[in-house]
């Protein structure tokens, strides 16, 4: 494809991947369409944390890790869940995630990770300054505390793995903990910080200013629940609750969702939820925390937004149909508290967001096997929100036919079969 033969484009989902990839191509002089379900931020966007992670490069499938499954399905508050009635379907993917912890595949997929994500945070930063939100980001930086010395070597593979692949980070001890957040509670003796990332102050209100910026450029957003997708020489074509919508070339960004609809189009890729709650309590006024920080051993997160202190928790495998559990994640109110003693453990909002994951921890960009009008961009599991901008400038090369900064093939729609 090439900038004169593409006209118009439709952009089907409006999480940050969406959006910012809609802007992108708008800003390119190409007539967009951001189609949705329900709207700008309406779903796994709207419970992130906010921390935008800066050069990442650790997998989930790290070697050894499995070994570790049944010690974290038998804690109550540890941070794996897997409904038993959702197993035999899941199982095909935790033996593909197996798979990828294999030493070298782990290697290979670090150095994917980090390609991708080495340029977040200017990537952010460009975008944010053009759409007059960077009064939204913050440059605090992204921290991992752990309470015992033996949760921080745990880790030890981890670092060994970023220190490989030149991702920057501080290995703290007490006293620096103590310096750079000095309300956070004293049980802390290690912690991981990574300088160069970024803090979104209010996530919601960030997709939702970029969709805006996208509008007044001229872009055009509609409501439908896009469920059947077509092509010919003409264009593609885009049937939903809301009509048929039809233009050059289409972007799916559905993320969790995105299964089925790649199928349409000859992909067979084996996505899955890492279903994720949050619970929102209220502002500190009094003694709060300055950036988001994860408590290691638990692997929940406390991030410091402007709406109230949200704390968004671990990983269910139950797939898209199950109804939520929020036991699981309100029994860690009291390591919240224990982390942070100021912390108001009043519940103002419970959630439950659908991550869209691949056993190898990257996500899938680029075009279809069947048809290179239809680009996939979907499936960036914990790095949905660092990675919406730098997905966006990816797609937008791709459909432009500009050269790309990094090569796309570890992110190819066929790499599993």
């Amino acid at each position: 494809m090439s900038k004169c033969s593409v006209k118009s484009a439709l952009v089907v989902g409006a999480g940050i991947v969406g959006v910012s990839t809609a802007y992108a191509l708008q800003k390119e002089g190409v007539k967009v369409t951001l189609v949705d379900r329900k709207g700008p931020c309406a779903g796994t966007s709207y419970g992130n944390a906010g921390a935008i992670v800066d050069g990442s490069s650790v997998p989930n499938a790290m070697p050894g890790l499995w070994k570790s499954v049944p010690s974290m399905l038998a804690d109550p508050t540890g941070p794996l869940t897997i409904r038993w009635s959702y197993m035999y379907k899941i199982a095909p993917w935790l033996l593909r995630f197996v798979n990828e912890s294999r030493p070298h595949r782990a290697e290979a997929n670090a150095a994917a990770l980090r390609a991708l994500t080495k340029n977040v945070a200017s990537d952010w930063l460009a975008l944010t300054k053009e759409t007059a939100l960077d009064d939204l980001v913050t440059d605090v930086g992204w921290l991992k505390v752990f309470d015992s010395d033996a949760g921080f070597e745990g880790t030890k593979s981890s670092r060994d793995m970023m220190i490989r692949h030149n991702t920057e980070f501080e290995v703290l001890g007490m006293r620096e903990l103590r310096d750079l957040e000095p309300n956070l509670s004293t049980i802390f003796r290690h912690g991981i910080f990574q300088k160069r990332s970024r803090f979104l102050l209010n996530p919601e209100r960030m997709v939702v200013g970029i969709a805006d910026a996208f509008k007044d450029i001229g872009g055009d957003i509609v409501i439908s629940d896009i469920h059947s997708l077509q092509s010919d020489d003409k264009g593609v074509t885009a049937i939903g609750s809301g009509g048929v919508l039809q233009a050059d070339t289409l972007v799916l960004c559905t993320g969790a969702w995105s299964k089925n609809l790649a199928g349409q189009f000859g992909a067979k890729i084996p996505l899955d939820t890492e279903r994720g709650y949050h619970l929102m309590f209220p502002v500190i006024e009094d003694k709060p925390i300055q950036r988001p920080i994860l408590y290691g051993e638990k692997s929940f997160v406390l991030a410091p937004l402007e709406t109230g202190v949200r704390m968004t928790s671990q990983v269910e495998f139950a797939g898209l149909e199950n109804g939520p559990d929020f036991r699981r994640v309100r029994k860690l109110i009291p390591y919240a508290k224990k982390m942070l003693p100021s912390l108001v453990t009043e519940e103002k909002d419970v959630w439950l967001g659908y991550r869209p994951s691949l056993p190898d921890s990257l996500p899938v960009i680029g075009p279809s096997p069947k048809d290179p009008k239809v680009v996939f961009a979907f499936g960036h599991q914990h790095y949905g929100m660092s990675l919406g901008p730098t997905t966006a400038k990816l797609v937008r090369n791709i459909i432009l036919g500009q050269p790309q900064a990094i090569p796309l093939w570890p992110y190819r729609a066929n790499r599993f079969f």
